[in-house]
């Protein structure tokens, strides 16, 4: 079927069930979630907008995109795609006076677990061009490559000559000098420059694989975070690296990757194993508990597909709006008379997100 399904009826929601999906369960590892995500503004004002981020399009080795369906009384919807990044959404907007706006969006995606051999560095074909390193290794506006970012990283991957020395030693020196702290607001912004001139190594995914991907862009490693959303508890007995139920609105997590000459991209996720220290029960585990342990191991290479991928954009620009760019998407965005509404706040915006594991 085609990259986007849209129907705009007010029979979508009746005809979701009927579209022509695939299922993938059962199929060499892979799973099909559906997501759907709805969006109220509550007391529009003026002319009402929404952004709602989509599956990564397209099929890799453990993503593929199935479409999607809206339904709603918008006066306009379409998808629109950030030039830079690629990062797909759909742009909704209502008329000033077009009663309570509404609209709801449904996604189906396959994924499977991800896991890349390290076992023999350097031994494949796997290359990028000089515009990709030069685009992968380039400052973002909170991630930057300079000053004490590029000395923090060149004092932590001192001695390493690869680029898989230099990320492991990165991802090693993150997962002993962060922690994940829980006042911070979502998944952190990713201001990484403000948290090493602080010393203050706190934060949430946002933050800490930000920290990794600006590192390893500092000194040439060619990185980028990946936005997502947890969609199912964890297969691999790890309470806090799942969703813990069909509402997902609050399940946002961000991961990140970096590539190696004749490898590939390589997953990590330095934030998800101070996650397990901090949230696995009985919590505040010590660094030498066997899941911690397990954990660290693990999540340098390897990514648990219960998660859906949205995109991998910095600095966007929301089409139609006056508002300040976003550094990514990964929530529902709206506003109502020119004012921005908080995407932090899933239940004053309001917008709810829930998924489901579609059976073959």
């Amino acid at each position: 079927m085609d990259r986007r399904a849209f129907l705009a009826s007010t029979a979508a929601a009746a005809a979701v069930a009927s579209l022509p999906w695939r299922s993938a369960n059962g199929e060499d590892g892979w799973r099909s979630f559906e997501v759907t995500t709805r969006v109220d503004i509550q007391r529009p004002s003026g002319v009402s907008r929404a952004w709602i981020p989509l599956p990564l399009a397209g099929s890799n080795e453990w993503h593929r995109d199935q479409g999607d369906a809206w339904s709603g009384n918008a006066a306009r919807a379409e998808v629109m795609r950030d030039p830079k990044y690629g990062v797909e959404m759909l742009y909704v907007e209502w008329a000033a006076a077009q009663g309570t706006p509404y609209v709801e969006v449904t996604s189906r995606f396959a994924t499977r677990d991800r896991a890349v051999d390290l076992s023999r560095p350097g031994s494949g074909a796997a290359r990028l061009s000089d515009a990709e390193v030069k685009f992968f290794t380039a400052p973002t506006e909170l991630i930057p490559t300079d000053g004490i970012v590029r000395e923090t990283a060149e004092s932590a991957v001192k001695g390493s000559r690869t680029d898989l020395q230099k990320a492991r030693a990165l991802y090693e020196w993150i997962v002993d000098n962060s922690f994940r702290d829980p006042k911070v607001r979502g998944c952190g912004w990713g201001d990484i420059k403000a948290m090493l001139e602080s010393k203050n190594l706190g934060g949430k995914c946002g933050d800490l694989n930000a920290l990794f991907v600006g590192l390893a862009r500092s000194v040439g490693v060619p990185a980028r975070d990946v936005y997502g959303i947890r969609v199912a508890p964890s297969a691999h007995g790890y309470k806090s690296l799942g969703a813990g139920s069909p509402v997902i609105s609050k399940a946002q997590h961000c991961r990140a990757e970096f590539f190696a000459a004749g490898i590939g991209w390589v997953p990590v996720d330095p934030a998800d194993v101070r996650k397990v220290v901090l949230e696995e029960p009985p919590g505040n585990l010590a660094m030498g508990d066997p899941k911690v342990v397990a954990a660290r191991q693990r999540l340098f290479g390897s990514w648990e597909m219960n998660w859906l991928a949205y995109n991998t954009g910095h600095d966007l620009a929301l089409p139609h709006s006056r508002g300040p760019k976003l550094p990514y998407l990964m929530y529902p965005n709206g506003e109502t008379g020119g004012e921005r509404l908080d995407q932090l706040e899933p239940d004053a915006f309001k917008y709810a997100i829930t998924a489901r594991e579609l059976k073959a």
